[in-house]
């Protein structure tokens, strides 16, 4: 049975950003964010934002050290924020296969012995160790990535690669498990991998203005896909978008943030003492 917690919003615990200055707006590097991106860029709400673009580990330092007011985070940094508001019903999600999320080994999940966890995203990671513990009940050595830890996959060592990267290695290593899937066959539900959070209150009229320019945004995916570069020539990205990417952030993925986040911050109590 599958057990939920609420999900941020938390209560308000200071007053709504009111100010001329730009809000900080730092968002992921990724294929996946460039719809989001256009309808923020073509909208009148650009000039209110001091835009940012980086790897969505840098998103959520940037968050937590303070140097963003707003950011496109991997969820699971959101047990470490004092205060943390969700200010957008679009996410960057998946309900199942998400593509770009992936393990990949020469040998079969099972007989793996070590695994790189790759370091641009928490959430992945975290969701690995969750499917690690609840699915596959497997305990390989869970190893530090760098950069190039790709090519350091192999034999006995798999790797958990995210985002661009990945593009173009299903064709490279044979066993490959897409983690928005393999959280679908665990516990029915779609899963939300980055979502738009500020650390403070915003302006209601603000936050309005923001989803409407998302929405702008949405509303031209059919010709942004058809327009945007492959970063290669086998990555269909019509399907990508349309069958992978699931950009709404309904009850349902909700409900799976939460059951998401229970784990996060069980996780961190136990590590914790």
């Amino acid at each position: 049975m599958v057990t939920t917690t609420p999900v941020p919003s938390i209560a308000p615990a200071s007053p709504p950003i009111k100010s001329a200055e730009k809000y900080r707006l730092v968002a992921v590097s990724y294929l996946n964010t460039k719809p989001l991106l256009y309808g923020l860029l073509r909208s009148p709400i650009h000039d209110a934002l001091a835009m940012d673009l980086a790897v969505p580990s840098e998103c959520a330092r940037r968050l937590v050290a303070g140097e963003a007011d707003i950011a496109l985070v991997p969820v699971a940094v959101i047990p470490e924020l004092p205060e943390a508001h969700i200010i957008s019903d679009y996410c960057i999600g998946a309900d199942g296969k998400v593509a770009t999320v992936c393990l990949y080994g020469e040998v079969p999940i099972e007989e793996m012995t070590g695994l790189y966890l790759d370091h641009h995203s928490r959430t992945s990671v975290m969701l690995t160790r969750l499917l690690l513990k609840e699915y596959w009940q497997l305990t390989p050595e869970l190893l530090v990535a760098e950069e190039g830890h790709i090519d350091r996959i192999g034999g006995t060592t798999g790797g958990l690669v995210i985002g661009d990267r990945t593009i173009g290695l299903d064709a490279r290593f044979p066993y490959v498990y897409d983690l928005g899937e393999v959280w679908k066959a665990h516990t029915g539900l779609p899963f939300v991998f980055a979502a738009w959070v500020s650390v403070k209150p915003l302006d209601p009229e603000f936050v309005t203005a923001f989803n409407d320019a998302l929405r702008e945004g949405m509303d031209h995916l059919p010709e942004l896909q058809l327009l945007l570069s492959s970063p290669d020539p086998n990555f269909d990205l019509v399907e990508y978008f349309t069958h992978h990417i699931d950009y709404d952030l309904d009850a349902g993925k909700r409900k799976a943030l939460a059951r998401f986040l229970a784990y996060v911050r069980q996780t961190g109590r136990t590590q914790n003492g």
